[in-house]
């Protein structure tokens, strides 16, 4: 069985437990990470996949993250994708590697043929039910629009990002699967006790939650100060994870996608 076979959602334990207990073998550094960003290929019981690996001794240190790794956000944000039910992030685990501890993400495979649901559109051929989020010009001075698609998917990522205050969804942080499914990946700088939402999705903002958000993050609101909150006890600290609930709370209370901040830059940079 391959990564391409292994699928997150169908095969979720299955994946965990590869990810955990599977031989790692690296395959090479993916160089725009601005953190040592590794690509291996785990093994156990004949059984293969591609996963990223991350260790934490490759961090840069954050001034404005100061507390825990990383790599430990990164396997809080698989814990509430997972609690969510809409399986949003693709398994995560913490564990050792060739570089020591890191976090090691089941790596999706996305299809060649598959269409992008974010990026740079020229202006004039902005495609229906697309959201423009910023405006940019080419080298040649051509309008262009940061944009992104209205689609369901998209939205119960943003609304994940919400729920995490994730301050680096940039547009290829958004894969599509070979199962036609929307992951979202890279969420090291989420958690903050501060607002720090930044992101290239921003199309919904101010309109009411769809009714399937508002039902998840009721359940979630449970969660979070039960069997999640301490899962998220082993890579979060505990301000962190009161921030968390008052965020949901706060986005219950509203029933509406948040608006952009005005005292911070609002997308990530560069966006994509």
């Amino acid at each position: 069985m391959t990564s391409s076979d292994l699928q997150p959602r169908q095969d979720g334990d299955a994946a965990l437990r590869l990810l955990r207990d599977g031989t790692l073998d690296l395959e090479g550094r993916l160089v725009d990470a601005s953190n040592t960003t590794l690509r291996g290929v785990l093994t156990l019981d004949g059984v293969s996949a591609r996963c990223v690996y991350k260790p934490v001794r490759g961090e840069r240190p954050l001034w404005d993250f100061p507390d825990g790794t990383l790599a430990g956000r990164e396997v809080a944000a698989y814990l509430v994708s997972r609690a969510t039910g809409w399986d949003l992030v693709p398994p995560t685990v913490l564990r050792d590697g060739p570089l020591g501890p890191g976090s090691c993400q089941l790596w999706i495979d996305e299809p060649a043929e598959g269409e992008p649901l974010v990026g740079f559109v020229p202006v004039d051929a902005l495609p229906p039910r697309w959201f423009p989020i910023a405006a940019a010009r080419d080298d040649d001075g051509t309008p262009y629009a940061l944009a992104h698609a209205d689609d369901p998917r998209l939205a119960r990522l943003a609304v994940l990002d919400a729920v995490i205050n994730n301050a680096d969804r940039k547009g290829g942080h958004v894969v599509l699967g070979p199962d036609d499914r929307i992951y979202g990946v890279d969420h090291g700088v989420s958690f903050h006790v501060e607002e720090k939402l930044r992101t290239v999705l921003w199309g919904w903002a101010g309109r009411a939650l769809p009714p399937d958000a508002v039902e998840m993050l009721d359940a979630l609101a449970g969660r979070v100060a039960g069997d999640l909150g301490e899962e998220l006890g082993e890579h979060l600290t505990l301000g962190e994870i009161a921030e968390l609930a008052a965020r949901i709370e706060r986005l219950r209370a509203t029933g509406r996608f948040p608006q952009p901040p005005q005292d911070w830059p609002a997308v990530p940079w560069p966006p994509m």
